[in-house]
């Protein structure tokens, strides 16, 4: 009994989460869409919404559970250390001291160091010398964007597979074979 109920528990946590990030990436495009850089936001609620669908219909997308996650998880590792390559530094100040900060990561800031001097040339030498500060809910938004974008690119792959084996069985036995004659590849 208890296992069944873990096991229902499973199930339906993709389906939350799906949901959630549907909501999510719709509310994102609304809110962002005359933002300062609208093609990124517009990509980013984008993500969000297909990858929310492809977890809220599952009987639709039926993709392979592990070759999936594996690709989910990777994309987001690899995208996520690939948009430490994006940096952007900037001074302000004026006549109360002046400010230097870098930060990194792409599409979402989550690294930066920064420090405050009275002149620029100080605060900038000050800041390079300061650590890193991870900002952890920036790097969990880049870790569950880049992980949607391989969990559609795994989508992607596994929708070619399935129409390339349909159009292989049309041509092997023409009038017999259609799309949903097709079964989920291992």
């Amino acid at each position: 009994m208890r296992q069944r109920l873990w096991l229902r528990i499973a199930a339906v946590i993709p389906v939350l989460v799906g949901a959630c990030t549907l909501v999510g990436g719709l509310t994102w495009l609304l809110l962002n869409l005359h933002s300062p850089k609208p093609v990124l936001d517009v990509a980013i609620g984008l993500v969000l919404t297909a990858g929310g669908l492809v977890l809220l219909m599952p009987h639709r997308a039926r993709l392979p559970v592990a070759p999936t996650a594996i690709a989910a998880a990777a994309a987001g590792l690899v995208g996520t250390a690939a948009g430490m390559a994006i940096s952007a530094s900037q001074t302000w100040g004026g006549t109360y001291g002046y400010g230097y900060q870098t930060t990194r990561g792409w599409p979402f800031r989550w690294l930066a160091r920064g420090a405050l001097a009275d002149d620029p040339a100080t605060a900038e030498r000050v800041a390079d010398a300061q650590s890193w500060q991870v900002d952890v809910l920036s790097l969990a938004a880049n870790l569950l964007v880049w992980s949607y974008v391989g969990l559609l690119a795994a989508g992607a792959v596994v929708a070619v597979r399935r129409t390339l084996a349909a159009r292989r069985a049309a041509v092997a036995e023409p009038g017999r074979a259609a799309t949903e004659d097709v079964r989920p590849l291992p």
